[in-house]
């Protein structure tokens, strides 16, 4: 969504953000393309870059409808994606330079293994008997 609104005047962004919005709170991505496509047919003169980037992104961004058995606030959000790299940010400041790039590297995998464990083991996001019935699925189709 902020890559749509980095092309959208700041008088507009509010309200077209508001609009925007509505696409992924449809109940069925038949009735998000719906919308996404009235929305791109009302505003494509006055923001042709602005839905220009929603169309290229659209399919990518409601994929998160074909998975119905998985909570949707939990994969329709990058927040995990963007906490991440948010904590290596912060783990490699602490450091300031590294020697070489292999350190750099060394640190970033050694904590992103951490983090795997410890989403593993500890927290469960996703609960595994969910994956497993969604892979059965679609082997099964």
């Amino acid at each position: 969504m902020r890559n749509i609104l980095a092309h959208v005047p700041a008088k507009e962004k509010e309200r077209f953000a508001a609009r925007l919005k509505q696409i992924w709170q449809q109940p069925d991505s038949k009735s998000a393309r719906a919308y996404a496509d009235h929305l791109i047919e009302e505003f494509a003169d006055h923001f042709p870059k602005a839905v220009e980037t929603l169309e290229n992104g659209l399919e990518d961004s409601i994929q998160y409808y074909e998975f119905p058995e998985i909570d949707t606030r939990k994969i329709s959000s990058t927040n995990i994606l963007e906490r991440l790299n948010k904590e290596i940010r912060r783990r490699s400041r602490v450091v300031g330079i590294f020697p070489s790039m292999d350190s750099y590297i060394r640190l970033v995998c050694c904590y992103l293994m951490e983090y795997s464990e410890d989403w593993e083991s500890a927290r469960c996001y996703i609960q595994k008997n969910i994956i497993e019935f969604i892979s059965a699925k679609r082997l099964a189709a």
